[in-house]
């Protein structure tokens, strides 16, 4: 049995829980996410409290009663404050700028410039050329593209050029010794 699928989850004020079929719809102020529920488990919304329910109790429909509550969790918290991820360049010459909204321009150390389209939904703000800022309300979409965008060049074990999240700690490696 699921410990963490049996507790509600309470619904603030100003966000909209509706559940049709296999798809749960969640909007707030912030933005409105979809996503399909397993058939093994059902959603019940009764006044500003919603709880996922199993009606035939096995292994399967145990683990999908928490994964579903922990994916509404995290549809309610998106909609009403967002996710956010933020990022650091560290490297000579290494820097980022947005071409327009949707496009991210960096500058990682290549012959030519790193060029990623950024998603709907998601929010990419750079300030001072080496801190980037990855928003938006769907969590599993924010750390995509902040993998993404830290993938076009991980951090490297000697100097730790590259791109990283911040306060992440990167264990930098002795270089060669002469002697």
């Amino acid at each position: 049995m699921s410990r963490v699928g049996k507790r509600p989850i309470s619904i603030p004020s100003g966000i909209k829980v509706t559940v049709s079929g296999n798809v749960m719809n969640v909007e707030g102020a912030k933005a409105k996410l979809i996503k399909n529920i397993p058939p093994e488990v059902e959603i019940v919304v009764v006044d500003s409290l919603v709880s996922v329910n199993v009606p035939k109790e096995s292994k399967t429909s145990s683990a999908m009663q928490g994964l579903t509550r922990s994916l509404l969790a995290g549809m309610i918290e998106g909609v009403k404050d967002g996710f956010k991820k933020n990022l650091e360049i560290v490297g000579v010459g290494y820097r980022a700028k947005l071409n327009n909204p949707r496009q991210l321009e960096m500058a990682l150390g290549f012959s030519h410039p790193v060029i990623y389209d950024i998603p709907q939904g998601i929010n990419v703000t750079v300030t001072d050329t080496t801190k980037i800022c990855v928003e938006g309300a769907d969590k599993q979409v924010v750390g995509e593209v902040a993998a993404t965008i830290r993938r076009f060049k991980k951090p490297e074990p000697y100097k730790g050029k590259g791109i990283r999240y911040v306060g992440e700690h990167i264990t930098m490696k002795e270089g060669k010794k002469v002697g």
